[in-house]
């Protein structure tokens, strides 16, 4: 009788350890076009030493993190102050368990699975605050604040956005979501929605314009200021995670998904997994441009953003998706 319990727990481990292996791995190269992208726009040539064309840079940096020496501060509580790199890294990994790449291509295809990418992306600010305030220095304190207000401000607006996307759906399941738009993406007929979305996610991962929390021009690097070697990728491979999750949730909430951009013969020959990889590629050279060409806001700008233009803006538009969806839908179909 154990082994019926055992066997199906075995898969999905093993199913689970192969979505992270192959994650990491993926992360490095994500990583690697990021400063390609940045080095192009500066007229740059980037990483081009280590292996053909650069492509083991990543790899390189990241065992040269991993062989340094772990520093904590005398006056640092050390329990917290390791513990949080590791909170951030595990919460931004085990949201890609729902995460479907293609039909059928998820660890778990739960029905609230949406409810679960929120509930996991508002654990996340728990790693950073306990980083800025074990680390027991001002700049690491200050950054984790930054970085708590405006992560809780923006979870409004990404929320808002995607209630206004399940009223379309009708399901919290993320594959239904995508099957919702084999007639037509969502980003066509609520693009202000994923204008809000994508800036907000921007804003969420602590990103370039909105990378407050870690400005170095006044930080130095934030909430990671006291941090070296393994902790310190730790905190990266969680923050680069949480930026290509955010990515993957647009595509999924927008983009159609693994779905073909055409339903005709040359687009459907292609595997769903091709088409949602090409998605979460351009969805990230969007991210790493806003890096490369947007200056960085202020942060009572980058307050004001969140809670006096996309806080209302978000609220009308669900507001308004509610009533077409309610009167004006049912005069079409009849």
């Amino acid at each position: 009788m154990w082994a019926t319990y055992l066997f199906p727990t075995l898969i999905i481990a093993l199913h689970s350890f192969a979505v992270i292996m192959v994650l990491l791995v993926a992360l490095a190269f994500f990583m690697y076009g990021d400063r390609k992208i940045w080095a192009a726009v500066q007229y740059r040539r980037g990483p081009n030493v280590v292996g053909p064309f650069g492509l083991l840079q990543s790899f390189a940096d990241i065992f040269k993190y991993l062989f340094k020496e772990v520093i904590i501060p005398t006056a640092a509580n050390k329990p917290i102050f390791l513990l949080a790199p590791f909170i951030t890294m595990f919460l931004a990994l085990s949201a890609w368990a729902v995460i479907p790449v293609s039909e059928g291509w998820a660890v778990a295809d739960i029905n609230v699975g949406i409810l679960y990418v929120l509930a996991i992306s508002s654990l996340g600010v728990y790693g950073v605050l306990m980083g800025g305030w074990a680390s027991n220095s001002k700049y690491p304190f200050l950054g984790a604040l930054r970085s708590a207000a405006q992560m809780v401000s923006y979870e409004v607006s990404i929320g808002l956005v995607i209630i206004s996307v399940l009223l379309c759906v009708g399901s919290l399941n993320l594959t239904d979501i995508v099957l919702a738009q084999k007639t037509i993406w969502f980003a066509v007929p609520l693009f202000p929605m994923f204008v809000i979305f994508f800036i907000s996610a921007l804003a969420e991962t602590n990103r370039p314009p909105f990378d407050l929390p870690e400005a170095e021009s006044e930080l130095v690097s934030g909430f990671m200021t006291e941090y070296a070697s393994t902790p310190y990728v730790m905190f990266m491979i969680g923050e680069l995670a949480n930026i290509v999750l955010m990515c993957a949730m647009a595509v999924i909430l927008f983009l159609g998904g693994w779905l073909p951009p055409v339903d005709i013969v040359p687009f459907n020959l292609v595997p769903g997994v091709v088409w949602f990889m090409l998605k979460l590629g351009f969805m990230f050279f969007c991210f790493a441009m806003a890096k490369a060409i947007v200056p960085r806001y202020r942060y009572d700008q980058l307050m004001r953003l969140g809670w006096k233009v996309f806080l209302p803006a978000t609220l009308a538009w669900v507001v308004l998706v509610a009533a077409v969806l309610q009167f004006i839908r049912p005069l079409i179909i009849n």
